[in-house]
Formats: structure tokens, sequence, C-alpha cells
């Protein structure tokens, strides 16, 4: 499951780009089974774009400064091979 954060404050940083990497990689790699949707400010305006990652039953793991370039090497490496992109992960 990927969430992209699309309040006003992640719009303005560009993740409406990052939502098109997004599901142009799952279309261009014909992938299955993985579930995007949006959702508004998570209250961490400083780190937009954001995108959360949740696969199974693992913990959620979210990503700040997600531009297109990050958005795909996250689908690639996270989604599709399940290894976390730790130079993006936001603290908890």
């Amino acid at each position: 499951h990927v969430v992209v954060c699309m309040g006003t404050c992640g719009i303005a940083a560009g993740a409406r780009e990052t939502m098109k990497a997004i599901l142009d990689y799952i279309e261009k790699e014909n992938l299955s089974g993985v579930v995007v949707t949006q959702t508004g400010c998570i209250g961490q305006c400083e780190k937009e774009p954001i995108v959360q990652v949740t696969i199974g039953d693992q913990p959620k793991v979210s990503y700040g400064k997600v531009t297109p370039a990050v958005a795909r090497r996250l689908m690639k490496e996270h989604v599709a091979e399940g290894k976390i992109v730790s130079e993006n992960v936001m603290p908890a």
C-alpha cells in the first residue's frame, strides 16, 4: 500500500508529480497488487512530498522529500524488492 500526502503543502512541494511517477512506474513495470491512495496533510510540511509505504503486516515506512526520481527508486527498491531506502526515511 502506497500513500501519497496530497494536502495543500504537499501539492505545493510537488506531490502531484510524485504521484504521477508512482502510477507511471506501476504501469510501466506492470506491477499488480499495489494499492495507491492519497491523504491530506500529516503535519510535517517541511518534509513534503511525503510517501508512506506499507507491505503486508510490516510497519509503515514514511519517506520525506520524495521527488519523482526518489518515488521511482522507492517503487523499485521498497515496493518491488522489499528493501527500505534509508536515505529518505523520516524519523518516527
